[in-house]
């Protein structure tokens, strides 16, 4: 059996386990929150490195995009220098594949037309893919990356101006602690602060990380679809008690919840046998294509 381990600086109220086949192949997932300590998170890496097939590294980025632009962040690279001997991944990767099939699979499957819909993209820059793909399909597209990473009252329309502006103030933004920007810990496991109404309110879907969204989330979103990435059960319970109509997830259910996008991807390196840096988007173009994975979809209220 294969053994794929989430080391996440989220909280560790979210851990899960799930055995689960691939190809054939039997495999043991399970996910370690460190409640946004980064010593603890580099303390498991260490401990499993070179013991499991492959490691994701959760509630982080080590790379963010924009447009042909890469830029890593300081505490996601210090977290991937961690481990020596077992392939680890961030998840990035398939952003920048399953993602950018997600929204497809919304315009082909769930017949949702997206040419003119507003859509409020809480974060680009961990999932450029999903963005630029929103927009590719004639998505009236709201970058909040400011908005929600930032506290700024920014709002940015356009990928030209969204790459202009993460290019001037990146290299910068990426020298500071993760969780000066992004929730982490206990912050995952508050209420969230209802901020920015406007922007949820004028919105017909909500895309990208779930904990940029939740963070702010007003208390209704009536009729609006959520496209995401990792929920729990409780997170969809709260998504149906504020009139969320549906909500489709990037990565399917491994037993009753959604894993991050990094869990999935350790797990196709563990399959490939390959290190990240040798894995090419063909390769999981293909194994995506093998499993045939499909978003997962959950209706949760009437149509309103």
């Amino acid at each position: 059996m294969k053994k794929v381990v989430s080391v996440s600086l989220g909280s560790s109220s979210r851990d899960h386990r799930a055995e689960v086949e691939l190809l054939g192949e039997q495999f043991d997932i399970s996910r370690i929150g460190t409640d946004g300590k980064l010593e603890v998170a580099v303390q498991k890496l260490h401990e499993l490195d070179g013991k499991v097939d492959a490691i994701g590294l959760g509630g982080i980025d080590v790379y963010l995009y924009a447009g042909t632009k890469r830029y890593a962040l300081r505490d996601g690279l210090r977290l991937l220098q961690s481990v020596k001997k077992t392939p680890v991944v961030d998840g990035s990767g398939l952003k920048n594949t399953l993602e950018r099939e997600a929204v497809t699979f919304l315009q082909e499957d769930l017949h949702v037309d997206l040419h003119g819909r507003k859509v409020l993209m809480v974060s680009a820059l961990d999932r450029f893919g999903m963005a630029q793909a929103l927009v590719d399909a004639g998505a009236d597209v709201l970058f909040g990356d400011f908005i929600f990473a930032l506290d700024l009252d920014k709002p940015v329309r356009g990928l030209e101006e969204f790459e202009k502006l993460a290019e001037r103030y990146l290299p910068d933004a990426c020298k500071l602690p993760f969780q000066f920007f992004y929730p982490t810990g206990s912050k995952q496991d508050r209420p969230p602060q209802p901020k920015y109404p406007q922007y949820y309110e004028e919105a017909e879907i909500i895309a990208g990380d779930f904990h940029f969204m939740r963070q702010f989330m007003p208390d209704r979103l009536d009729g609006k679809l959520v496209l995401t990435n990792t929920v729990t059960a409780s997170d969809v319970e709260e998504l149906r008690k504020r009139g969320v109509r549906t909500l489709v997830t990037t990565t399917p259910d491994f037993a009753g919840r959604s894993f991050g996008t990094n869990v999935l991807e350790a797990a196709l390196l563990a399959l490939l046998g390959k290190k990240w840096e040798e894995v090419t988007a063909e390769d999981y173009e293909r194994l995506l294509r093998e499993l045939a994975l499909h978003p997962r979809v959950v209706p949760l209220s009437p149509t309103v």
